[in-house]
């Protein structure tokens, strides 16, 4: 699986795919796309068969409500997966670690993402619940 990873998102998250066997994983930055506004970005995702990692879920998933009813993946019909990170405001490198560890281990017992979103949600610091959801996207795809 190729994953990449957003620029709101630490390069060590792209380290730590490495070293959990994802060897083609990169980095927003790495490919020169840093800066990018999302919309150039969908282009770049969907011709190199990426399957993207970012914490802005709503930009590219739409509403936690009801995914697929907005953002950049609305009007995509096949698509490698999208990985949203969840956490409170302010998700320092630690946090953003331990959450994409549990989205590798998750994708390490169901490896298949193809037109799924799969979000780890962690809704308060102090909270040391870490939900794990997967989904259709585009819905009843």
């Amino acid at each position: 699986m190729k994953l990449l990873v957003d620029e709101c998102l630490s390069e060590e998250l792209t380290k730590l795919a490495h070293r959990r066997g994802h060897p083609d994983a990169s980095h927003v930055r790495w490919i020169s796309k840093g800066g990018a506004k999302d919309w150039d970005l969908m282009p770049v995702i969907l011709d190199g068969d990426w399957t993207f990692v970012t914490r802005n879920a709503v930009d590219f998933r739409g509403p936690a409500g009801a995914p697929g009813q907005g953002g950049e993946y609305a009007p995509i019909e096949l698509h490698a997966g999208l990985i949203c990170l969840t956490g409170p405001v302010g998700m320092d490198l630690d946090m953003q670690l331990e959450l994409f560890e549990v989205a590798l281990d998750d994708l390490d017992a169901h490896p298949d993402l193809v037109n799924q979103v799969l979000e780890v949600v962690l809704e308060d610091a102090d909270d040391a619940e870490i939900r794990v959801r997967r989904y259709d996207l585009p819905p009843g795809s």
